[in-house]
């Protein structure tokens, strides 16, 4: 590890100690951190110090069943508005996000606003998402839970997809 790398992941390890953030170091130069949410519970991020860079990778959804131009489209809308990250896909198709930050850029502040965007992107993003390229099986969930009794409170985002509920106003536009 040269200097620069040492130096990088001593700030970004600071930085998280700092900031209380749940984390652990699986191999040197690599941290993965548990960013709490509200929509999307937990977001885990992957913090990897390279050669020239610090990089970001943070599970938001897995490959989408339906819908898959409408999905991509948001997303590639919603990178326009990010910082250091972008949505990507994997090879599976499952929605990440991912990014650089060059490692003279890595200071407290910017490990604090380079996780803030993750948090707030793959959280603000997650029912967007699961209602773009999951509603049917949503649908078909309330349906279930419904014909069964069975508790359906962390579907209430989704309340107008449940049997007999009615269509969600139309967007401004």
């Amino acid at each position: 590890m040269t200097g620069e790398q040492a130096r990088a992941l001593d700030v970004l390890l600071g930085a998280l100690r700092d900031g209380e953030v749940e984390h652990e170091q699986p191999e040197p130069g690599t941290v993965v951190v548990s960013l709490p949410g509200e929509r999307k519970l937990k977001t885990t991020v992957s913090l990897v110090v390279g050669a020239h860079s610090l990089s970001v990778n943070a599970f938001v959804a897995r490959h989408p069943d339906e819908n898959h131009e409408a999905v991509y489209r948001w997303l590639l809308e919603r990178n326009t508005r990010l910082y250091a990250v972008a949505f990507a896909l994997d090879h599976l198709g499952d929605v990440y996000l991912s990014g650089r930050l060059p490692l003279h850029a890595v200071t407290p502040a910017e490990v604090d606003r380079l996780l803030g965007t993750v948090l707030d992107a793959a959280d603000s993003s997650f029912n967007t998402l699961l209602e773009l390229g999951f509603a049917s099986s949503i649908r078909k969930e309330w349906e279930w839970r419904l014909s069964r009794g069975e508790p359906t409170y962390n579907l209430a985002a989704f309340r107008h997809l449940a049997p007999g509920a009615a269509p969600p106003p139309p967007a401004d536009g």
